[in-house]
């Protein structure tokens, strides 16, 4: 098949292309390929892939009852446990070896950190003592890896991982999410770039209906890493060979049909049934014989392995690379052992000095080269947000909006202050409540407090950043740093209260544009007053002041000029107050 000569053809250079032979199992492997096969066993073992670097792995999955136990027994040589449910409960990492100068074959599993000897005749009890061990009794699965070590003569030099079998039904003893847990397990281990997906199909089924079929689809649509092995040909020889060749189901590195071992037969003596039946039966036999039997399912798979060893192995080098010198960096950031009282005040000074040339950087230069990404930590960008901010909040607020209440308040205002004077004198005591009315308005608001809350995030960011080498002490610092900027905060709050309450007690500035502006001002009061006079126009326009409605306060004509006055002079010199403030 075409994708079997590219396999071939991606093998590392000068290397011989991997030709299918008729021996039974064994693959010749190349001198250099099994070492590759044995570093990537090492480096799983190592637990590489925790560190989120993918391993090139062939991952054997199928629906429950699809013959997967069988065909990884045919592939291995040995009896693996067999039952009803779920027989495989837990990942079985199995490395085969070919091993033709042993006396004897040799087996044996690591788990939770034991290695355990046995042999052919107790493997399938030993591997469900570990699994009971990682998985618990009953039927509760785990994703804690077996890893079964097989080296005999004659075997493929493979390593793949079997998944336990899809099932979509509990039965008793087993958790209701069982499916979710089990396809979980699964896509986590089909889901990367460097698996080849084995799947096994039942050629009783519809392939379309299989759930390992629609799983393998989600992470690789186009089968370009997906091998199929159609077990049980001898039971549904009908429509398999246009099964296989239709591929309706997109399975890029194409199918194997085989017969697996059926009862007591030796695994010698299936393979020669198997080699029967395929050459003999009328309908299985006209399957192209490159795609049939156990012995061609080997010399794929040694095949595909080869190729993604050969693809995957430099990345893999190189994100070991790079891991290890990201683990260096970080280890030689780490702080040397304090041994006394004058080491221990040398490192806590150095990070007192080192921090505080970073708030200097970013408090005063405005620098944020240490933290390019965090944008909150690009102080002065934030502070003139805050005071931006504020200055909207303050022109923006009621107090500072002269048309409320137009002239009301004014009048309101000169009716309780009414005294003994001279009448074209108006009293100062108005000026001042008005006054008085709006600071309260824009005290309120909380400015200082946001802003010191803000410089206290940044200098504990700061401090803790310096300080992450010493745990212990991070929590001192951070009281530390918050005690001392409260009360600073405190010395700035009551600054401010101090400025609020001058400009509650007295009514001056030396600032010319207040005389400019309430000339401006009161330029109009012409105009209004003849809106006044008149019924109509009711809305007039005023400049600094905007439009008015001057309808309800034509029955105060008596004190009205008095009310624009004043209204013109607090204007005026509100304007005045905010840019003190």
């Amino acid at each position: 098949m075409e994708d079997d000569r590219v396999l071939v053809h991606s093998l590392p250079k000068n290397e011989p292309p991997l030709v299918a032979r008729p021996a039974p199992l064994a693959a010749s492997y190349n001198d250099r390929i099994r070492p590759l096969l044995d570093a990537i066993d090492r480096l799983r073992l190592l637990n590489v892939m925790k560190e989120g670097i993918q391993l090139p792995t062939i991952v054997v999955v199928g629906d429950q009852s699809s013959g997967k136990s069988s065909v990884l027994e045919s592939l291995a040589g040995i009896n693996l446990p067999r039952g009803q449910g779920i027989c495989t409960r837990a990942p079985l990492i199995m490395q085969l070896r070919d091993n033709p100068h042993a006396d004897r074959p040799e087996l044996y599993l690591e788990f939770n950190g034991k290695v355990v000897h046995t042999d052919e005749d107790n493997i399938s009890g030993a591997i469900i003592d570990a699994t009971n061990e990682v998985a618990g009794h009953g039927k509760l699965i785990s994703n804690t890896p077996l890893t079964l070590i097989v080296k005999k003569d004659g075997l493929p030099d493979l390593t793949m991982v079997d998944l336990p079998g899809i099932t979509r039904v509990p039965v008793q003893g087993q958790p209701e999410d069982i499916y979710e847990q089990i396809s979980k397990m699964i896509m986590e281990y089909i889901r990367p770039e460097e698996s080849i997906i084995l799947n096994v199909l039942s050629a009783t089924v519809d392939f379309s209906t299989c759930e390992s079929i629609r799983m393998s689809q989600m992470v690789d649509k186009r089968g370009r890493r997906t091998l199929a092995v159609v077990t049980k040909a001898d039971k549904a020889p009908e429509g398999l060979l246009e099964k296989v060749t239709a591929d309706d189901v997109n399975i890029g590195l194409g199918y194997v049909c085989v017969r697996n071992r059926i009862g007591d037969e030796t695994y010698e003596e299936a393979r020669l049934e198997e080699a029967k039946l395929f050459d003999t039966h009328p309908l299985l036999c006209k399957i192209d014989k490159s795609t049939v039997g156990v012995p061609v399912l080997a010399q794929k798979l040694t095949e595909i392995q080869a190729t993604i060893m050969a693809e995957c192995l430099p990345e893999v080098v190189k994100k070991i690379n790079d891991k290890l010198t990201t683990n260096v960096a970080e280890l030689r950031k780490l702080p040397k052992t304090l041994s006394s009282v004058a080491e221990a005040m040398t490192a806590f000074m150095q990070i007192l000095w080192s921090a505080k040339e970073s708030l200097r950087k970013i408090l005063v230069r405005g620098e944020f080269d240490e933290y390019p990404e965090e944008k909150k930590m690009h102080c002065t960008a934030r502070l003139v947000e805050m005071l931006n901010q504020y200055s909207d909040e303050l022109q923006n607020c009621a107090e500072n909006d002269p048309r409320t209440k137009f002239l009301l308040e004014e009048l309101e205002v000169l009716e309780e202050a009414k005294g003994i004077w001279l009448p074209n004198f108006l009293p100062r005591s108005a000026f001042l409540a008005l006054l008085q009315r709006k600071v309260k308005g824009i005290s309120s608001k909380p400015f200082v407090a946001r802003v010191w809350e803000y410089i206290e995030a940044v200098v504990i960011r700061v401090l803790m950043r310096h300080s992450e080498n010493y745990p212990l002490l991070q929590s001192s610092m951070k009281r530390a740093a918050s005690s001392l900027i409260n009360k600073v905060k405190e010395k700035a709050m009551d600054r401010m209260k101090e400025i609020v309450e001058m400009e509650n007690l007295t009514d001056y500035t030396c600032n010319p544009e207040y005389m400019l502006e309430w000339n401006n001002l009161m330029s109009q009061q012409n105009t209004f007053m003849d809106a006044i006079n008149h019924v109509r126009p009711s809305n007039i326009v005023l400049r600094g002041i905007g439009e008015v409605d001057v309808a309800n306060l034509r029955h105060h004509k008596q004190q009205i000029q008095e009310a624009f006055d004043l209204k013109m002079r607090i204007t005026a010199y509100w304007k005045i107050v905010l840019w003190r403030s």
